[in-house]
């Protein structure tokens, strides 16, 4: 059994929701998911003894809002190369914060990224059926990384 450990920023709910049911795709994997609020998070060390890293925040004007930018650059201290990552988010109009948070973690961290891409859903599919089984999905192909 792996763990990963799923850190996230939500403003309204809805990338928490999404943080949920990938943790519920992780766990159905038959895998263990451990969520975080990235603000909860203070030092790199406290990233330790984690096998997969999945990161969420919002969009919020076309950009990541502040407390994952600052979760950021606390995780590049973790040396995360070559550790399992994923990324996601929630927006209303645009969605950049999912493809710059998974875009970090590929080309700064240098970690294995899943071969899905950032989950990017809006706001209005969040608490759909759609949305739940999307975050699920992205769960167990985190989880698939492992296999592979």
């Amino acid at each position: 059994m792996k763990k990963v450990l799923i850190a996230y920023v939500s403003r309204t709910g809805k990338t928490e929701k999404i943080a949920e049911s990938i943790a519920e795709g992780i766990r159905i994997s038959g895998n263990e998911a451990e969520l975080k609020k990235t603000s909860d998070i203070k030092s790199p060390e406290e990233l330790a003894g984690y096998d997969g890293y999945v990161f969420g925040c919002p969009t919020y004007h076309r950009d990541m809002i502040a407390g994952m930018k600052t979760f950021l650059f606390l995780a590049e201290q973790a040396n995360l190369v070559g550790k399992m990552g994923g990324a996601f988010g929630s927006h209303t109009h645009s969605g950049e914060s999912a493809p710059m948070i998974f875009d970090t973690m590929q080309f700064v961290f240098k970690m294995d990224m899943v071969d899905l891409g950032a989950l990017n859903l809006k706001e209005a599919v969040v608490g759909t059926d759609d949305g739940l089984r999307a975050g699920q999905d992205y769960g167990k192909a985190v989880c698939e990384k492992f296999t592979n």
